[in-house]
């Protein structure tokens, strides 16, 4: 949970009241008051509102304190929340009035910290005639060009090419702008002739696009290739530009405008790639564990849909039994997970809360594992197929920094 805001209220009742008693008061009497989407207890549950601290102090046969509620909701939540405090009258048998203080804004109090931090920092480097911005833009530039790669004997240029789909494009300059753009599953071809190990390479991914300039050498490129490797799609840049001169949106939108490399038509160039209409149009809501490397955008909708394949059998519900975590239980394994922020990966553990297996968080759909998941810790956000796949593994309570709605018996918790 990233909190966002501090609701301070403070208190007074005119008799003895104890901690237990106020908490009791915030979720019971602010009950029903908001609606099933401002329930208290809900919104701690789901890890919408932190943990409520209640400070006391006695004297003059009174109480008076502070309450403390962060949340992480955006600012009109927030608000409605801390107006519902002040609905509370009485905590058991004692007239207790709250106010509140001040909302604070934690992520103003971080940003000026880290600007008036910045402001040092820059002092120590003394002026310069670049700006913040360009120097900024050529870190950036230069983090990503740092990723550039070669593979196999020939020394093709390439980013990231790990991944299930590969895009092929005709030269270094063509890789070094998509990487610049955050596109990193490229590989150059280096001439017209696609290299014998990348045609190996392109044997053993699942997509490989071939993405050429907009231009009659970019159709010569697609005649030569199509007829020597397996190509499943076809991208082209706009008519007369070059792949290596396009714009992060203009690379992005050609790529969206692919057409199976079976229905390209040479002949009928101006109707193929950019006038093409696939009724199959790239979807990954389904394939949570492939996804493309388009830069840090979400592209769900960028990748192929790969309705010819079998689809697995759904898990039946009725026959899974869910046990919750105790809230010792979740301590427990608060300790073991914290490696994993950062690393894209899950750990699975048993009842006894023994690890099982540790893997990246994309291959559990494909874990095998000798007995049920007793607990499935995440590094990022559970969607609806990583719960699905979690659910496969007899999963009863998932961890996860966030969740993405979804239809399921498993105990989500958010630590």
């Amino acid at each position: 949970m990233s909190i966002k805001y501090i609701i301070h209220a403070k208190f007074e009742a005119s008799g003895a009241i104890e901690k237990p008693d106020m908490i009791g008061a915030v979720f019971g009497q602010t009950e029903g008051l908001l609606g099933d989407d401002l329930e208290m207890r809900e919104l701690q549950k789901s890890g919408k509102i932190g943990r409520i601290e209640v400070n006391i102090n006695y004297g003059e046969g009174k109480t008076t304190g502070e309450i403390e509620v962060p949340t992480a909701m955006d600012k009109t939540e927030t608000t409605l929340i801390a107006a519902a405090l002040e609905t509370i009258e009485r905590v058991g048998p004692t007239d207790t009035k709250i106010s509140i203080e001040e909302i604070e804004d934690v992520r103003g109090s971080k940003r000026d910290f880290i600007l008036e931090r910045a402001k040092k920092l820059m002092e120590k480097f003394g002026s310069d005639d670049m700006e913040i911005d360009e120097m900024s833009e050529e870190i950036k530039d230069s983090a990503k060009l740092a990723k550039m790669q070669s593979y196999g004997t020939e020394n093709i240029p390439c980013g990231d090419i790990s991944g299930d789909e590969l895009i092929i494009v005709e030269g270094r300059a063509d890789v070094v702008n998509m990487l610049k753009k955050g596109i990193k599953n490229v590989i150059a071809m280096n001439g017209t002739k696609l290299p014998e190990s990348v045609v190996e390479l392109s044997k053993e991914k699942d997509s490989v696009i071939l993405f050429v300039d907009g231009d009659r050498g970019g159709n010569l490129i697609i005649k030569n290739v199509t007829e020597n490797a397996k190509i499943d799609f076809i991208a082209m840049a706009p008519d007369g530009k070059e792949v290596e001169e396009l714009t992060g949106k203009e690379a992005l939108q050609a790529l969206r405008k692919k057409v199976p490399a079976k229905e390209y038509k040479q002949d009928s160039r101006s109707r193929g790639v950019r006038e093409y209409r696939d009724d199959r149009r790239p979807s990954y809501k389904d394939r949570d564990d492939r996804r493309p490397s388009y830069g840090d955008r979400d592209s769900r909708d960028r990748r192929p849909n790969y309705r010819d394949r079998e689809e697995k059998p759904k898990t039946d519900r009725s026959e899974r039994k869910v046990k919750k975590m105790t809230a010792k239980e979740k301590e427990e394994v608060k300790g073991k997970v914290e490696d994993l922020v950062g690393t894209k990966g899950a750990i699975i553990f048993n009842e006894k809360l023994e690890e099982i297996k540790k893997l990246p968080a994309g291959r559990l759909g494909s874990a095998e594992i000798s007995e049920d998941a007793y607990v499935i810790a995440i590094d990022g956000a559970a969607t609806p197929k990583l719960i699905e796949n979690c659910e496969k593994l007899g999963c009863s309570n998932l961890i996860a920094s966030n969740f993405v709605s979804a239809d399921t018996d498993i105990n989500l918790v958010s630590l």
